[in-house]
């Protein structure tokens, strides 16, 4: 089809639906009209697919249209005519044109009221008329000027009238620079053009016969005819339907409001935003704004929004055409035409989408002459393509459709410009312009773009809706962040501060920060391109093959085209011949939005941007208060100083402040804050939004900074958390429990930092570096803040102190603030979680501060050099550190803590022990007195609370580390018990057998709690310690075996009990790699009590038995001294000293590099040599005067034992130690021939 059939006419059809009238909403029940009616259907063999889907509608249902008898005389007027309609909405009432211009701002009435399909789900928002005129552009020599926004996705068309434009525009002074341009590049000898009286002619005899139609019984009623009728009607053309500066009435409002109450399928066409969905559910927050809105013109006044799909194109439409019943089909549409004028072209195309729009299956055509009904003719609408005299393509008309929409979106790329879509009258050529570029580059009377304001709103409600679902597709972030930022370029702070500051609320609410980002969207995000308010890969540039270059104009174009109109243009459409090419535009209709979004894994850069958005929301609040002259300057560069007082009554103030702050409840504020606020104006509820926002950002990062060790920098940030929350209490009337939650929070977190502080003291100078530095935003923010609230109610809380005592206080008063905030009325069903956690900070603060003041008491023993008695201030310390263990155990129980309560009692139990030692007397000489009562009444007490421990625990399995640890504990104290007991036995006030006694159950107690079978690193220990305990025992016996006289029956039991515990001490110590002189000492004590047994034998068979045995023990002894000289090589070979040998037997303290004690050694050695010498000698004599002859095995034996004793008697003295060692292990081996002579060889 060419690009400019025949039978063009040179305007186009009557505008039937688009009329400036208010339509009364009660009128029409929404529902009953047709509800959500669809149709789908292929049109003809050209397989055209349309479907049409009413969205609302305020026409009652359509009602069966009046046949006129023929003869009928248009020309007079029934008796209904020109009252109001609801069957005829705005087409019937002011069809002769009080404002038959669609209004520029229609789309975004509709896109205000659909507010769910913008950005995304939609292709294009317009009034069906425009969208008729821009399919009828390659056969139509009618100019074309229409305005173009793009939001996401969606492109919004509005009819942009020129001629009315500049007429209001010489008298108000606007768009003055773009009527300069036009003047200047497109159309030089401008001037309004009138309608001719034939057109008020056809529109009143149209309006008269839509009247006839629905009034029913047929009768004209003739009304006397005005002569001034048509001179009105002109007059009223040339009244301004351009809607005025905009202004925000009440009335406006309420009218808005209640139109859109009737909005049908539960679409959310608030034309408010309240920000209370989106950062508080629980506070039903009232309007944040209602500018530009309601004002003239931004009204959705259509009497049926459809959502048509026309192909793969959806398009959201206006129209006002009226629909009635009757027919073959439920609805029809009704048309007059001139009998003598045949339908061309454009009037086919005109009627054919009208019925595809409104879902109008059939066409009534009534014809009439001069006036007169003629006759009626019924078409249907798949029928009207193929029309004598209009017949066209509609899949030309398809292509159409997709090219011009493909040229739009591939060209209108930035997002909140205003493009201008233009074709001149009898121009083939369609240009497009971007006029908000134009009126930037104006050098006077900027920013003149009365479309600014309406495309920021409907940015803004975009973005809002988008973030009420912001939870269920975060995809959607991106998009988001660049509507609210194209939305904030658009709008003067100081003209629209509640918008620019809930934008940046919005902003700063996209950033999560309470869980981390998810990595495949922040990935995409991060690596896909794109300017903040750009769509297209390409943006401005464009592609060589899309934009030809001018040509010579036809000869049917009036207007001169110059090099510099091209060049202003953004895109051009060369021919309008080039739109009925099929996909002539397909490749860049492809292109989709990109979003950009800077989704960071670091919690910091997060917080950052969130802070960086909620200070210049806070700007906007507070430059729009009008009371700044009162507040005293400040500098945003200077931190504002906060007095720091030291002492108790300044600690008592603050945690009076603390716990007042931290209260549920706040005073009923009906005045003005400090600031000037009014409560509940829209400053007041943005303002504690963003306070509330910024105190979960400073949160944020000092629970990061107390991850990285930073504890400086997170004390400060969470002291700004506390000034932001302490801001918050200034405005607000009530604190939510949301609110209380995140509060108790931040005091828990503090509370935190301090212990840190408190455990970390030496790197206090690291800390106070990073408490002291200020970024420039925080200051701004603190300045902010401090024209609420002087901030100081949390100084105690968050100031960095130099006691650690003082650190542990604060932390604890934090914990408590936090549980008083828990556990009252308001909040206490909200957190239980939080409870328990808040109560194990509690115990675990009272049990540090329990421990610092146990190791004080430690440290105040130490520090005495005589102990005489305890002093007061021993006593207050002991105290303290008792009613903070039994205060965090308390808190423990509640939550059924064992393990943590068991800790906590092994703790009191140390405590109790220390209490044990500080009563012991000691005199100058360092010598102690016997053990006393309140020594072994505080060793007692400890038992009990390390067995209350154990029951807390109740078996291993539930903590084995802290079931060791007290398990460790109580074997300790038993055994320091029972050693102090039996070194400084109490003989002045006890008897001998009873201390004994006392000995024993105390060391058999220990002796349960050794866990030998375990093996742990504590296993050792327990091996040694088993082995003293029955070392002790062994020696205890011995010396009640030695001491007791009389009862024979008590030294046999003391004399088998002492040789049980002396073979059990030497096989312990055996195990023991690390204890030779333990078991030399053992085993020598064993060589004696054998050797005073043999005193008390007669016959010489006893003694000979008792001395072999002995002398079987003493040869034991050999594996302590291989232990020694393998000690003794290791030093040896380490100092590398030839003279090694002869010096090792003297030194200062007499211990080696390895840990032996070569004076303990020298000691033994000193008991051992005149031991061995002794038992062998005895052997000798006892043999050789033995009665019977000797064995030859005893012969054998007894030779051996004489060559061992010379030899011990003729070694020297003063030989070298090591060599002396070697020489006991050479005789010691004699002795055990059988176990072979490998091992002296090995360690020699």
């Amino acid at each position: 089809m060419s690009s400019a059939p025949g039978n063009r006419e040179d305007c186009v059809p009557p505008d039937r639906g688009s009329e400036d009238v208010t339509l009364d909403d009660s009128g029409g029940d929404i529902a009953s009209t047709a509800g959500r009616q669809e149709l789908e259907m292929c049109l003809g063999n050209n397989e055209i697919k349309s479907r049409a889907v009413v969205k609302y509608s305020a026409a009652p249902p359509p009602t069966t249209y009046a046949l006129l008898q023929e003869k009928t005389d248009l020309k007079l007027p029934p008796a209904n005519w020109l009252r109001e309609s609801p069957q005829l909405g705005p087409a019937g009432s002011t069809v002769l044109g009080s404002s038959s211009k669609s209004k520029p701002f229609s789309s975004f009435g509709m896109a205000y009221d659909f507010i769910d399909s913008i950005g995304d789900d939609v292709d294009v928002v317009s009034d069906s008329e425009n969208i008729k005129k821009l399919l009828k552009i390659p056969y139509s020599k009618s100019h074309v000027s229409m305005a173009v926004h793009r939001v996401g996705r969606t492109l919004l068309l509005d009819e942009l009238d020129i001629q009315e434009l500049f007429m209001r525009s010489s008298q108000t002074g606007d768009w003055t620079w773009l009527k300069e341009f036009y003047q200047r590049l497109i159309d030089q000898k401008w001037q309004r053009k009138k309608k001719s009286k034939e057109h008020w002619y056809q529109k009143a005899i149209l309006s008269k016969f839509l009247y006839y139609s629905i009034n029913g019984d047929g009768a004209a009623e003739p009304v006397p005819d005005s002569d001034n009728t048509d001179e009105g009607c002109g007059a009223e053309e040339f009244g301004p339907s351009w809607p005025a500066p905009f202004t925000s009435t009440a009335s406006d409002s309420e009218e808005s409001a209640a139109h859109k109450e009737s909005l049908q399928e539960g679409v959310p066409m608030d034309s408010k935003y309240a920000l209370g969905q989106v950062a508080s559910k629980e506070q039903n927050l009232t309007t944040l704004f209602n500018e530009g809105e309601n004002s003239q013109g931004l009204r959705n006044d259509f009497v049926r929004n459809i959502l048509w799909t026309f192909e793969d194109i959806h398009m959201l439409v206006g129209s006002n055409m009226p629909i009635f019943g009757g027919g073959r089909y439920p609805a029809v549409s009704l048309r007059l035409r001139d009998n003598n004028k045949p339908i061309n072209i454009l009037t086919g195309i005109d009627y054919w989408l009208d019925n595809l729009m409104c879902n109008v299956p059939e066409l009534v055509m009534c014809f009439h002459v001069n006036g007169i009904v003629q006759k009626y003719e019924m078409i249907k609408t798949e029928d009207i393509p193929d029309l004598e005299n209009s017949t066209f393509s509609t899949r030309v008309v398809k292509d159409i459709a997709q090219n011009i929409l493909s040229f739009l979106k591939s060209n209108c790329t930035k997002e909140g410009h205003t493009y201008w879509l233009f074709k001149a009258s009898g121009s083939d050529i369609v240009k497009l312009y971007d006029l908000t570029t134009l009126c930037e580059e104006a050098a006077e009377e900027k920013c003149q773009n009365p479309f600014t304001l309406p495309v920021a709103v409907l940015l803004y409600k975009v973005a809002s809706n988008m973030m009420l679902k912001k939870s269920q597709n975060r995809k959607h972030y991106g998009t988001i962040r660049t509507l609210l930022l194209n939305c904030v370029k658009l709008l003067d702070q100081d003209r629209h501060p509640q918008i620019i500051a809930s934008a940046h609320y919005m902003l700063a609410e996209l950033f999560q920060l309470d869980e981390p980002p998810e990595e495949g969207a922040g990935g995409e995000s991060l690596r896909a391109g794109g300017s903040e308010d750009s769509y297209s890969d390409e943006d401005d540039e464009e592609d060589p093959e899309d934009l030809p270059e001018d040509s010579d104009e036809n000869g049917s174009f009036s207007t001169t085209l110059d090099s510099q109109d091209d060049s202003k243009a953004v895109a051009i459409i060369k021919s309008v011949g080039e739109l009925s090419v099929p996909e002539k535009y397909k490749s860049t209709h492809q292109i989709r939005p990109i979003y950009a979004f800077p989704v960071s894994q670091d919690k910091e850069e997060r917080c950052r941007h969130v802070l960086s958005y909620v200070l210049k929301g806070l700007k906007a609040v507070d430059g729009s208060i009008k009371k700044e002259s009162d507040l005293p300057a400040a500098d945003p560069n200077t931190p504002i100083p906060l007095k720091y007082e030291d002492g108790s009554k300044a600690v008592e103030k603050g945690i009076a402040l603390l716990l007042d702050r931290a209260g549920p409840f706040q005073e009923d504020r009906k005045h003005p804050t400090r600031s000037g606020m009014i409560p509940g104006s829209w400053q007041h509820r943005m303002k504690l939004q963003l306070f509330f926002k910024a105190s979960k950002a400073y949160y944020v990062l000092s629970d990061a900074a107390t991850n990285l060790l930073k504890y400086g920098r997170a004390l400060r940030y969470i002291k700004l958390a506390l000034q932001c929350h302490d801001a918050y209490c200034s405005v607000s009337s009530t604190l939510h429990s949301r609110v209380l939650l995140f509060h108790s929070q931040c005091l828990s977190l503090c509370g935190d930092i301090q212990l840190m502080l408190a455990q970390n003291a030496s790197n206090r100078a690291a800390y106070l570096e990073e408490y002291s530095y200020q970024t420039r935003e925080d200051q701004e923010v603190l300045h902010s803040l401090h024209r609420e609230s002087s901030c100081q109610a949390f100084n105690m809380a968050s100031d960095l102190a130099t006691d650690p005592e003082y650190q542990l206080f604060v932390s604890s008063k934090c914990y408590e603030a936090a549980y008083e905030l828990l556990t009252s009325g308001v909040v206490k069903e909200h957190g239980p979680e939080q409870l328990a956690q808040v109560l194990k900070r509690l115990g675990n603060i009272r049990n540090e501060i329990g421990v610092f003041y146990m190791n004080q008491a430690a440290a105040m023993q130490t520090e005495k050099e005589v102990k005489k008695s305890v002093s007061i201030a021993e006593q207050e310390i002991w105290k303290k550190s008792f009613s903070c263990f039994e205060k965090g155990m308390k808190d423990f129980e509640a939550i059924e803590d064992s393990t943590n309560t068991s800790l906590l009692l092994c703790n009191t139990g140390r405590l109790m022990r220390i209490c044990a030692q500080a009563h012991c007397a000691t005199s100058a000489d360092l010598s102690r007195g016997e053990f006393s009562p309140e020594e072994s009444l505080y060793y007692n007490k400890a038992i009990d609370y390390y067995l209350r421990a154990m029951r807390s625990l109740a078996t291993r399995g539930n903590h084995p580390a802290v079931w060791d640890s007290v398990n460790w504990e109580l074997s300790t104290t038993y055994f320091t018990l029972a050693t102090l007991l039996q070194d400084y036995a109490p003989l002045s006030r006890k008897a001998q057998e009873q201390i004994e006694r006392e000995v024993t159950e105390a060391m058999l107690k220990s002796l349960k709690y050794c866990d030998l079978q375990t093996e742990s690193a504590r296993q050792p220990l327990y091996q040694y310690r088993a082995a003293t305990i029955h070392h002790r025992l062994a020696s205890m016996y011995h010396s009640c075996f030695r001491n007791q006289v009389g009862d024979e029956h008590l030294r046999k039991q003391h004399r088998s009990l002492a040789e049980l515990h002396y073979s059990k001490a030497v096989l312990l110590f055996l195990s023991l790699k690390d204890a030779p002189c333990e078991l030399l000492r053992t085993l020598l004590e064993r060589v004696a009590f054998a050797e005073f047994t043999m005193a008390g034998q007669s016959s010489s068979g006893a003694k000979l038995k008792t001395l072999t045995g002995a002398l079987d023990v003493l040869t034991d002894t050999r594996h302590a001294f291989l232990l020694i000289h393998k000690e003794l090589l290791e030093d040896y070979t380490e100092t590398d000293c030839p003279e090694l040998t002869r010096h090792l037997d003297s030194g200062a303290d007499g211990t080696t590099s390895s840990g032996l004690n070569t004076i303990e050694v020298m000691k033994l050695i000193g008991v051992f040599e005149p031991s061995f010498s002794f038992l062998l000698l005895q052997l000798v004599k006892l043999m050789t005067a033995m009665k019977r002859k000797l064995s030859n095995k005893d012969e054998e034996l007894l030779k051996t034992y004489k060559n061992v004793y010379s030899k011990i008697l003729r070694a020297e003295k003063t030989a070298p130690l090591l060599s002396r060692i070697e020489l006991f292990l050479d005789l010691l081996q004699q002795l055990t021939p059988k176990t072979g002579s490998g091992d002296l060889g090995a360690s020699s």
